[in-house]
C-alpha cells in the first residue's frame, strides 16, 4: 500500500486533497469525540489507499465513511452522519438554546457544540444582561444588577410568605433577560444565521420559540449536574479566575435551588434535560436531539436513513448518558 499517494476529492475544480483533519471535524457532528473522529478519518484514508484510488467523489467518500463508522463506532454514529447531510439541506437556521444553573458547564458545552455543528455565532445571556444594564439603571431594574442566584436580594417588594425569594428574584431577572433572548431568535430568523444561545436565563416558559417555529429550527435543552459534590467541584476549579470561587460556594444552596426550578420548568414544558456527566456524553446527547428535531422538521431525513444498507456489527460503541424528557 502506497500511502504517499495524494487522494483528490474530484467534485471540485481543481480537486482538493483528502484531509484527515477536515474529515475528522466533519465527523464530530455525529457525536464522536475528536480522538475517535480522527481514528475514523484515518481508517477512511487507509480504505481509499487499499482501493488504489487517486480520486474520489464526495458521494463515494461519504459511502466509505459510513461503512467505517458502522465498523468502528456503531450504527448510531453512521446514522447521525447520514442524517446531518439532510440537516444541511434545511432552508432555516438552527438555533440551539442551552439553559441551566450556574456551574453546570453550559458555556463549555455551547462552545464545543458550535465547533462540531459548524456554527460561528454563540451568545450568552450574561452578555444580554450587561447590555440591559447599560440601558436600565439599578433603581429601575435592580434584579439585573445581581447574579442569577442572588436576585432575591434585589426584590423591590418582599415576596409572599409562602414563596422562596431566591426563585422569585430569579424569575424576575429571567423575565427581563428573556426579552433579549427572544430578540436573538428574531435576529437569527431574519438573517438566516444559525446560532447557539446559552445561559441561566434560557428557561423554558420564558423563552418562547413558538413565534419562530416556521423560520428557525429551535432545539431547547436544559443541562444539569445531579450530583451535588460534582457540581460543587466545578466552582473549586474556578479558583484563580476573575470571579472567586468562594462567592459561588457561599451561595451553593441558592444555585441548587435555581437548578431545581429550571429543571422543573423543563419537565413541565416538555424540554429535554441532559445530565452533564462528561463533556463528550453531553455533546453526543444534544447532537442526537438536534438530529431528531431536524428529522421531525424534514421527514426526508428519516427516509434517507431508513434503509442505509446492510449494517456491520458495531464495535466499541460509545453511548451518551441519559436524556430525560
Amino acid at each position: 500500500m502506497n500511502e504517499t499517494r495524494v487522494l483528490v476529492i474530484s467534485d471540485h475544480e481543481p480537486g482538493l486533497p483528502y484531509s484527515k483533519g477536515t474529515r475528522a471535524s466533519a465527523l464530530m457532528v455525529t457525536g464522536l469525540s475528536s480522538f475517535r473522529a480522527y481514528q475514523v478519518a484515518e481508517e477512511v484514508e487507509h480504505r481509499l489507499h487499499a482501493l488504489e484510488m487517486d480520486a474520489v467523489s464526495r458521494a463515494e467518500l461519504d459511502a466509505i465513511t459510513v461503512e467505517v463508522l458502522r465498523n468502528l463506532a456503531g450504527e448510531r454514529y453512521a446514522t447521525n452522519f447520514l442524517r446531518w447531510q439532510e440537516v444541511a439541506t434545511l432552508r432555516v437556521p438552527l438555533v440551539v438554546l442551552i439553559g441551566g444553573a450556574t456551574g453546570v458547564g453550559k458555556s463549555t458545552i455551547a462552545t464545543q457544540l458550535a465547533v462540531r455543528l459548524g456554527i460561528v455565532r454563540v451568545s450568552g445571556t450574561d452578555a444580554i444582561r450587561e447590555v440591559m444594564r447599560a440601558m436600565l439603571t439599578s433603581q429601575l431594574m435592580p434584579a439585573l444588577y445581581t447574579s442569577s442566584f442572588q436576585a432575591g436580594s434585589a426584590l423591590r417588594e418582599p415576596p409572599p410568605l409562602t414563596a422562596d425569594k431566591v426563585i422569585v428574584g430569579f424569575r424576575e431577572q429571567t423575565a427581563a433577560v428573556a426579552v433579549g433572548v427572544n430578540a436573538l431568535l428574531e435576529r437569527a430568523a431574519l438573517e438566516g444565521r444559525s446560532t447557539v444561545i446559552e445561559g441561566a436565563h434560557v428557561v423554558p416558559g420564558f423563552c418562547d420559540v413558538g413565534p419562530y417555529e416556521d423560520r428557525v429550527l429551535a432545539v431547547p435543552v436544559v443541562v444539569t449536574i445531579e450530583d451535588e459534590d460534582v457540581h460543587r467541584s466545578h466552582f473549586v476549579s474556578r479558583s484563580g479566575m476573575l470571579r472567586p470561587s468562594e462567592r459561588y460556594l457561599d451561595s451553593f444552596e441558592n444555585i441548587r435551588k435555581v437548578q431545581r426550578y429550571i429543571k422543573s420548568q423543563a419537565l413541565s414544558h416538555g424540554v429535554p434535560v441532559v445530565p452533564n456527566y462528561g463533556l463528550d456524553q453531553a455533546l453526543a446527547a444534544i447532537i442526537d436531539l438536534v438530529m431528531d428535531a431536524a428529522a421531525e422538521r424534514n421527514p426526508a431525513a428519516e427516509v434517507a436513513v431508513s434503509n442505509p444498507g446492510a449494517a456491520t456489527a458495531p464495535t466499541a460503541v460509545i453511548e451518551p448518558e441519559g436524556v430525560t424528557q
